[in-house]
């Protein structure tokens, strides 16, 4: 497993990551001694760039990953993030705040919650347009400077914004949805992460499991399976995304790959500054996923994969129309 710098700020990952959102919440049942055992099972394979969030559970998930990695924790680079408020009442509602007196209540929580005693990589998971960026990259460079975390992330925020946060304090990395299927950040996300010098984290690289082709039928997902709310996983989408998928297997089959490793090592293949994320709580897909830094591809293929999955190939918005709301800002 290849370690990286993560941007220019001294942070160094494993080149492919591990996220641990659905061990918690989201993707049907969870089971921790599994999830606890595939997180090991990363380390193991030399995968120690673990990503969480204070909203996944909420909080569950933080205190699952803060147990798995007690004993282990010098080997490990620990993202977490805030920004995303959830309503007890309706927990399918959500809101943002980047306020200084937030981050702090929040970095102090997660700190707890992870058992540990400063955090590698903080994201800002979205926006707050109420509060200028410079505000808040002021206050994480306040808690760099108290030592309770090492680096500065974002999430889901525009060029503009980026440029903006990074001319405050250096940013060490942006994280985005990035896959064969969602390929907007190469419209200018992309190539400003790799002027400035940070880092882009691809999040869902597989398409929340679709690009795996181990997804058939709709009705497959479990009731509170948060993929039966999504538009690309409804209706004639449905249908039109699965065509994508079954021409990306044939692919794979002639590579002899399977389809999530092909989508991965196609995510990687885009630039060296690159960490895709793919999240799992098994650890059999968790060895799959590592089987992708073995595929290497040609030129040819690499055009007959742009020719099958073009930006704009997949049909529906990647969220719902609430939630993309909070995204490029």
């Amino acid at each position: 497993m290849k370690i990286k710098y993560l941007g220019s700020k001294g942070l160094t990952a494993s080149q492919l990551g591990l996220g641990c959102m659905g061990m918690s919440e989201f993707y049907g049942e969870t089971d921790d001694a599994e999830s606890i055992k595939t997180i090991h099972g990363a380390l193991e394979l030399g995968i120690n760039f673990l990503d969480t969030a204070d909203v996944y559970g909420p909080f569950k998930n933080e205190i699952l990953v803060g147990k798995a990695v007690k004993g282990h924790r010098e080997k490990i680079t620990l993202a977490t993030k805030f920004g995303i408020v959830r309503d007890p009442s309706d927990p399918t509602k959500r809101g943002t705040n980047n306020k200084p007196e937030y981050i702090r209540i929040c970095c102090e929580s997660s700190l707890k919650r992870l058992d540990t005693d400063v955090i590698d990589l903080y994201y800002m998971h979205r926006r707050d347009t109420t509060v200028p960026i410079e505000d808040m990259i002021g206050t994480l460079a306040d808690l760099i400077k108290e030592g309770k975390i090492k680096a500065i992330g974002l999430s889901e925020v525009s060029p503009e914004t980026l440029r903006k946060a990074h001319a405050t304090y250096p940013i060490t990395a942006l994280q985005t949805e990035y896959s064969l299927w969602s390929r907007d950040p190469e419209d200018e996300l992309l190539a400003t992460c790799k002027e400035l010098g940070i880092a882009f984290v691809a999040y869902s690289p597989l398409g929340r499991g679709f690009l795996t082709g181990q997804i058939r039928k709709f009705d497959d997902f479990a009731p509170d399976d948060y993929r039966r709310f999504s538009p690309r996983f409804q209706g004639e989408n449905f249908n039109k995304n699965l065509e994508l998928v079954s021409k990306l297997e044939a692919l794979a089959q002639r590579k002899g790959c399977t389809t999530s490793q092909l989508a991965l090592a196609w995510v990687m293949a885009q630039g060296e500054d690159i960490f895709p994320i793919p999240g799992t709580k098994r650890i059999k897909y968790l060895e799959e996923n590592a089987g992708a830094l073995q595929v290497q591809f040609t030129k040819e293929e690499l055009e007959e994969i742009d020719a099958i999955a073009p930006k704009g190939a997949a049909a529906g918005t990647r969220y719902a129309e609430p939630m993309m709301a909070f995204v490029n800002k």
